[in-house]
């Protein structure tokens, strides 16, 4: 069944008061930059609007120096590294992304846990890849457009990441970094 563009999510709802009560509380003051939020950390919101709640962890793979890092960064509202450094082990990014859906007409609030794990990190050492999927929804697969090799990779991070029996959701998206 194909959808009406439009159709899930009210687009323009931010813009009333209600709208406005909710990305307050995930957004800095001037309005310009998220707020951070912390693995146990969440917005805090007035007791009339509390949103039913949906949290997704989202594995970040890639081969290095692709824009993981960056793309989280960007995703999450902190300040996307000008210059490229391995991640040292796990970060993790937790992004609050609040939405009104048509049907039900009530806001929902989705908890997005990007966790993001350098190249090296996840060779050297043996835990890093078992904690980064446990009990993940999603593995994002990041390539880069400017390294072919990096794209020509993706089929291998698939192979070595996930097992054919892990039902988790799968995506790929590529950056230009």
């Amino acid at each position: 069944m194909m959808l009406q563009p439009g159709s899930i999510l009210h687009w323009d709802w931010y813009k009333n008061h209600e709208g406005r009560e909710v990305i307050t509380s995930i957004m800095h003051r001037n309005m310009h930059r998220r707020k951070v939020f912390g693995l146990l950390e969440r917005p805090s919101l007035p007791p009339h609007l509390t949103p039913d709640e949906y949290r997704y962890k989202i594995f970040v793979s890639g081969k290095g120096a692709v824009g993981k890092t960056s793309t989280v960064a960007k995703l999450s509202g902190n300040e996307v590294p000008t210059m490229h450094s391995e991640t040292p082990g796990i970060q993790t990014s937790v992004v609050y992304w609040p939405a009104k859906i048509v049907k039900l007409d009530k806001v929902v609030m989705f908890q997005l846990q990007f966790w993001d794990a350098g190249e090296n990190a996840l060779k050297k050492f043996d835990h890093v890849l078992p904690a980064c999927k446990d009990q993940a929804d999603a593995v994002m697969f990041m390539f880069s457009f400017v390294d072919k090799g990096s794209f020509d990779d993706l089929p291998h991070q698939m192979s070595r990441i996930l097992e054919p029996s892990e039902d988790v959701c799968k995506f790929v998206m590529g950056t230009n970094s």
